[in-house]
């Protein structure tokens, strides 16, 4: 799609034009080079150990050192596959929980008073200290070894869902909805027609940072004791050999990260697509 002139005279810049592409393509290899800059200028400035900070050719070629299951970047992406499909299924079952009680939130407001605190005190818990019990607890019932993992991603999910969301179903125009109650709509009705599309762009907001959240808690799952695939296990494997092979641990750590930027671009890519009528006009 080229760009477009909008009704000031300006130029709409949402299209996907080559030029705005490579703009987008040159600001990405000025920042890595400025990163790879400062990473080996302070290295140099001062005599930082490889263990603690390796070159970033160690950290290349870390992706490519062999093993006896494949080259090294093969088992990462396995296991950030295994990672981000734990993370899936806790980001549904925390999207879709939090989305349930913030709408009964909305409805009862003695329920809100009585359950909020709770929904609050539950994310003071340090979730480090709750996920090796998950763990446990999970594998005594002989549920799949994936369940615990989702399950601590869906508990990161759930809260930043229900606060957003919330807000978003109480955001609604004061005078819209007198209107509707002046036409004698029914709490459902104004709930479908009124609250739910104001909800969509504060939902979204709760979205991109559940998935971010559903990634971290997927991998804190995976670090107690027993887990044997995610990219989880593969950092703790990493920082067992840092001495020997460190550029494994950063590999290990970049992946980690493109996963988690995959998963918020994802959200970010669906919200694009649905709220249209929320974008900025000239």
């Amino acid at each position: 799609m080229a760009e477009s002139v909008t009704s000031a005279g300006e130029l709409d810049t949402t299209g996907h034009s080559p030029r705005r592409w490579l703009w987008l393509l040159l600001g990405y290899l000025v920042a890595f080079g400025l990163i790879a800059v400062v990473w080996e200028g302070s290295k140099a400035l001062f005599a930082i150990p490889d263990y603690k900070l390796p070159h970033l050719a160690q950290i290349a070629e870390a992706f490519f050192r062999p093993t006896p299951k494949g080259p090294t970047w093969l088992i990462l992406i396995q296991d950030a596959l295994y990672t981000a499909f734990e993370a899936f299924v806790g980001f549904t079952i925390g999207s879709v929980s939090g989305f349930l009680i913030a709408a009964l939130f909305q409805r009862y407001v003695h329920v809100r008073r009585g359950f909020m605190p709770y929904v609050i005190a539950s994310q003071t818990v340090p979730i480090i200290a709750v996920a090796p019990m998950i763990v446990v607890g999970t594998g005594s019932l002989g549920a799949p070894p994936w369940l615990s993992k989702s399950i601590i991603a869906a508990y990161l999910t759930f809260f930043p869902v229900v606060i957003n969301v919330l807000r978003g179903l109480e955001s609604v125009d004061r005078d819209a909805l007198l209107l509707m109650r002046s036409y004698a709509a029914t709490d459902n009705q104004i709930f479908r027609l009124l609250r739910l599309p104001a909800s969509v762009p504060y939902l979204f907001t709760a979205l991109k940072i559940a998935a971010t959240a559903s990634i971290i808690g997927a991998i804190i799952g995976e670090l107690p004791v027993g887990s044997t695939r995610g990219i989880g296990v593969q950092i703790v494997v990493g920082s067992q050999y840092n001495t020997f092979n460190p550029g494994f641990l950063w590999a290990t750590i970049i992946v980690a990260a493109l996963l988690g930027m995959i998963a918020y671009g994802m959200v970010a890519l669906a919200e694009r697509r649905i709220v249209r009528w929320k974008r900025p006009e000239s």
